[in-house]
């Protein structure tokens, strides 16, 4: 702790979020620390004390630093349209920022963007027609089918792809291994390599939004699917 018994009038609780999204985009999550925060700042690490004890209170300011950044769809159309566009717009938000699905997932921190956020998605809900307990738990659903989603897209898909090789000629080779197996055997795989290997992300993504959604209208009441 330093000796002034203060903390740095300069230095808030916004400005070491901000600077703490920069190093994260720069440096990613494994590189974020307090040191280069501080720096960030132009402050000595001891001054980052008053304002959050360890890295762990860091991640709970960046938390809602990123959740600042989302924009919530219009209300427009149904419940459906409504809840896809949400799953859009926030699978975007993570990609667009490095590795927030890492500072993201998991992550329960109240805060003012958290707040705005989940009211929103609420209020949809309930309007919808869903009741009070699947409104709570189809917020948690969703929330947490996004991460999940992102943080494997993000992934290597294998040591070819960690060492360089792009993601198309790691699944090449996948189907190709597929298709070589021994029919007898692997009929399915075999005959399934291009359905399991073709799709993109983005149209893998727009089927699990779908069936996510076809579950939760299972829910509501048959007039207001």
């Amino acid at each position: 702790m330093p000796e002034n018994d203060h903390a740095t009038p300069a230095l808030t609780r916004d400005a070491l979020a901000q600077a703490a999204l920069r190093v994260l985009e720069r440096d990613g999550l494994a590189g974020l620390s307090m040191r280069k925060v501080a720096a960030e700042v132009g402050v000595k690490a001891a001054s980052l004390y008053w304002h959050v004890r360890n890295k762990e209170e860091l991640l709970d300011l960046l938390n809602d630093a990123i959740l600042a950044k989302a924009d919530p769809p219009p209300r427009e159309g149904g419940w459906r349209e409504q809840l896809a566009e949400y799953c859009h717009r926030y699978r975007r938000l993570l990609l667009d920022n490095r590795d927030a699905a890492k500072v993201i997932s998991g992550r329960l921190v109240p805060g003012p963007s958290m707040f705005d956020l989940m009211e929103d998605k609420l209020d949809r809900l309930r309007s919808a027609g869903f009741s009070d307990s699947d409104t709570a738990m189809a917020t948690y659903l969703m929330s947490s089918f996004v991460q999940g989603f992102v943080l494997q897209e993000q992934s290597p898909l294998s040591a070819a792809e960690a060492g360089g090789a792009s993601r198309l000629e790691v699944v090449t080779s996948v189907a190709d291994r597929f298709r070589a197996l021994p029919p007898e055997t692997y009929p399915n795989l075999v005959d399934l390599a291009d359905e399991l290997t073709t799709p993109n992300m983005d149209v893998r993504f727009e089927f699990c939004v779908q069936r996510v959604l076809d579950g939760l209208a299972t829910l509501l009441p048959p007039e207001r699917r």
